[in-house]
């Protein structure tokens, strides 16, 4: 069982904790789910060299915890979790996917109407039985269905953020494999979409059948589908089909474009490939019989006489024109960025301290982060008010104090966007703070003119720099607001407000075409990573991949820059 699984099961412990009003246990397990997810290495592991003792060392393992996940690790099967299951037969995790719905009104559900199951769900709520309930009404019922109907329009794609984990660990193997010259991801993961339906893998290699009987026998593949001289393909126990080619090294370039896709731009190489009286394949670009290109994808390009693309940018959407002429835009680059613009604490709802966050960015070369905790309208997770805002003030003093010279740390706030379009802390709050971000965590459901009036009004604050997660969208669980997306656009550009990138995996929002709609409107933006945890600063590349899809390049982002001209960037510099 590997850290993914133990921790969810630990979380839905939690959760069935909370329904049972245990003060302090609901929190301990949340606590150990969120560890195990930081970890940088297997339980597993762990726990083979050190034992429950080792499992204890863990930051949120106590013994009761250890020894939890010692049987889970051991057996594939936990005792004290079936028992609660049988307690509240629901497919918690799957209910509590659906928007508007936490443990409380899942329990309602099942006690009432003897829901077990979406499916379940979703016929209570075609019949209009959900909304003579107490605690739901009309409204709520329909936002249940709406959001049944979003989560299944998504099907059943893989986060990238999983999908990348998983693939490096597979092309890790691979890689170490004696007689593989090089394995690499590919396909729509190698283009950073934002979920990925399968995963494509290649590898060099002289020895195709060994490379294939290895790869079919790894611990995560649940199912070969199809294994021949050099492809294979298998379902992973994590529900995802890879598969994997192998080539000669002659071959390498040539497959690796051919399997990075997208299939759109493929056509259109193929095409002008034709049109100079040659063929492209994934073995290489032939004039006749004879191979005149295919060891790398540089010189498939050279040959075509188109300049190299990147990977992010294969989606044919301008970028061959562009590549024609040799007009393509430099993008901003992986580990370029200087500072993180969104970064959450134990103050509210984050793991960690300010100094350890701190710590962590520094550790991944930051110059300067902004601390952006919630603001006093998040009661669920203390907001801070004016009071504890100026408190946490003196805290980051102390902490930039100690770590004078290695890194700023920036004040700031995540600043609730309210139903009118004010903030929920006043001006006078806002104005002593370096860095204000706003965001919407309420009202979702307003109509477009309505939800758009309202970040209007919130740009037009002078104290707001940056609106959070524009779209507010969470993929595969809630669709983005109703939102004039242009002219919100259109309203950032005037008021010189930034429009951020959120690199949190469930978001990535903005999303790819709002990017080059502020790339070709002159509207700057800010790629951050949202963290909640020391680990979390790890997606800002996520971030920088999203950047990339939306042809940003390195002057649209305001921290790519050094902090004096990143700050001087912002309304009140």
């Amino acid at each position: 069982m590997n850290n993914s699984e133990v921790a969810a099961i630990l979380a839905e412990i939690g959760e069935y904790l909370s329904l049972q009003d245990e003060p302090f246990r609901p929190r301990a397990y949340r606590v150990a789910s969120v560890a195990i997810e930081d970890l940088d290495r297997e339980l597993d592991d762990i726990y083979k060299k050190g034992g429950i003792k080792a499992l204890m060392e863990v930051s949120g393992i106590g013994r009761a915890i250890a020894e939890k996940i010692e049987e889970l690790l051991t057996t594939n099967n936990l005792r004290y979790y079936e028992e609660l299951k049988r307690s509240l037969p629901v497919d918690l995790s799957a209910l509590s996917k659906i928007e508007g719905l936490g443990p409380r009104k899942i329990k309602t559900l099942y006690e009432k109407l003897g829901i077990k199951t979406v499916s379940d769900l979703e016929k209570a709520a075609a019949s209009r039985k959900i909304s003579k309930l107490a605690g739901f009404g009309v409204k709520s019922e329909e936002n249940i269905q709406k959001s049944i109907d979003f989560r299944k329009s998504q099907g059943s794609r893989m986060g990238l953020d999983i999908a990348m984990s998983l693939a490096a660990v597979l092309v890790e193997r691979l890689s170490a494999l004696p007689g593989v010259s090089r394995a690499v991801i590919a396909g729509s993961l190698r283009r950073r979409k934002e979920t990925i339906g399968d995963l494509d893998l290649l590898a060099v290699s002289l020895n195709p059948d060994r490379v294939m009987k290895f790869f079919t026998s790894q611990r995560e593949v649940a199912r070969v589908l199809a294994k021949g001289s050099t492809k294979a393909s298998v379902t992973l126990k994590q529900g995802i089909d890879a598969d994997l080619r192998v080539v000669g090294a002659g071959s390498y370039g040539a497959a690796l474009a051919y399997f990075t896709g997208s299939k759109t731009h493929n056509i259109a190489l193929r095409k002008i490939a034709q049109s100079k009286g040659l063929k492209l394949n994934e073995y290489g670009l032939y004039r006749g019989s004879r191979r005149i290109a295919g060891r790398s994808e540089e010189e498939i390009y050279e040959n075509l006489g188109l300049q190299y693309v990147e990977p992010e940018m294969r989606e044919d959407r301008g970028e061959i024109e562009l590549a024609r002429r040799h007009a393509l835009p430099r993008l901003v680059r992986y580990g370029t960025l200087k500072g993180d613009l969104q970064i959450q604490t134990n103050w509210t709802d984050g793991k960690n301290s300010i100094s350890e966050m701190a710590q962590a960015a520094l550790a991944r070369k930051l110059e300067y982060i902004v601390i952006t905790d919630h603001t006093q309208n998040l009661k669920m997770v203390h907001g801070l008010d004016v009071k504890r805002l100026t408190a946490q003030g003196k805290e980051i003093d102390a902490v930039n104090k100690k770590l004078r010279g290695k890194i700023k740390i920036l004040r700031g706030a995540e600043c609730d966007i309210l139903k009118d379009g004010s903030m929920d802390l006043p001006d006078r709050a806002l104005a002593e703070l370096d860095v204000v971000g706003a965001s919407i965590h309420s009202y979702f459901n307003l109509n477009n003119q309505q939800q758009t009036e309202r970040v209007k009004r919130a740009l037009a604050n002078p104290h707001v720099d940056i609106l959070f997660h524009p779209t507010g969208r969470l993929i595969g669980r809630r669709p983005p607001l109703e939102l004039d997306m242009e002219e919100i656009i259109r309203s950032a550009h005037k008021t010189k407000t930034i429009l951020e990138v959120n690199a949190f995996p469930n978001r990535l929002d903005l999303g790819d075409e709002y990017i080059r709609q502020c790339v070709k409107g002159g509207v700057k933006m800010s790629i951050s990573s949202d963290a909640h945890s020391g680990k979390h600063l790890d997606f800002l590349d996520f971030g920088v991949a999203q950047a990339r899809r939306g042809w940003a390049r390195r002057e649209d982002i305001i921290n790519a820059w050094p902090m004096k001209k990143m700050l001087s960037s912002l309304k009140k510099a």
